[in-house]
């Protein structure tokens, strides 16, 4: 496999790299768009003590492969290429990990296939989910793809990884975010600007699901750091509206908390995986308003 760790399934004619470790619990992990399978590497250590970890490169992300047909992306396929990872390795049920765009993916999930979802951590998730903001989220995704097709990753990652949501990670740690970079870099352009214009500038606002999220009792986790702004507003929503959902947030961290603040996280997850095994979970009554529930400080997990 070209000196590259890891084994492909397939999605139909598309296929996904993955790597794993560990024996357990199954947890896969699923990346923003900004970062790949590496962009786990801090939870893949400390898990594959506890569980078998899975993380895989979304489609457009080589190694796995990068369709030339502007339909073979979006939401759906997303979502589909987490069962297709699972049924490929032989998993039934798994705790599922995204990072922003990966969190709208295990989100949506966990609407699509909540039998296979031990729990669900959605960190970061929530861009371009306000309704008002849909437009203009979805110009900026264009133009986004329309640099990196005309100018590169180099010229338009330096951009967009020095968004406000990413600066507290290069203040905190400048090494992390020169690794992330170079991650960024190493993608396809194609398939970069295919995931923007045909995945993120079109998914489905997540207020758009309140219906649906009312009825899903998963376990949820949800992530976000106290600066990652565009998320925030979504992020308490889904705290409101998923009946078995509780918020952490993490003070003075930004949209990639897994790097930023692994430890945090890792503590976070840790908590969460025992709680959610130990049915000490729970779901909120139909009754029960979500100023009932608390929202989590960056040191629980329960």
């Amino acid at each position: 496999m070209d000196g590259i760790e890891g084994r492909f399934v397939a999605n139909g004619p598309v296929r996904l790299h993955v790597i794993e470790a560990g024996q357990g619990e199954p947890v896969i992990f699923v990346h923003e768009f900004a970062g790949d399978r590496r962009s786990w590497e801090p939870q893949m250590r400390r898990f594959a003590r506890s569980h078998r970890v899975i993380a895989y490169d979304a489609r457009g992300y080589p190694p796995s492969d990068v369709p030339e047909e502007p339909d073979a992306y979006g939401q759906e396929m997303a979502v589909d290429d987490i069962r297709a990872v699972m049924d490929g390795l032989g998993i039934d049920r798994a705790h599922l990990v995204g990072c922003s765009m990966g969190g709208f993916a295990v989100l949506h999930f966990g609407l699509t296939h909540p039998a296979r979802a031990l729990s669900i951590t959605a960190i970061g998730a929530g861009y371009g989910a306000e309704p008002e903001l849909r437009e203009s989220f979805a110009a900026n995704c264009e133009a986004t793809a329309d640099r990196i097709l005309a100018d590169g990753l180099e010229a338009a990652g330096r951009s967009y990884m020095n968004s406000p949501g990413r600066r507290p990670f290069a203040t905190k740690d400048p090494r992390g975010a020169d690794e992330a970079f170079r991650v960024f870099l190493d993608h396809s352009p194609l398939g970069a600007a295919l995931t923007l214009r045909r995945y993120q500038a079109r998914r489905p606002s997540l207020f758009a699901l309140e219906d649906r999220f009312r009825t899903m009792t998963v376990p949820v986790l949800l992530i976000v750091g106290d600066t990652d702004t565009p998320a925030i507003r979504a992020n308490l929503f889904l705290k409101e509206t998923l009946p078995s959902a509780g918020l952490t947030v993490l003070p003075m961290t930004g949209h990639a908390a897994n790097l930023e603040e692994p430890e945090l996280v890792n503590r976070l997850l840790a908590d969460f995986f025992a709680a959610t095994g130990h049915g000490r979970w729970p779901v909120r009554d139909a009754e029960q308003g979500a100023d009932d529930g608390d929202v989590l400080g960056m040191g629980g997990g329960r």
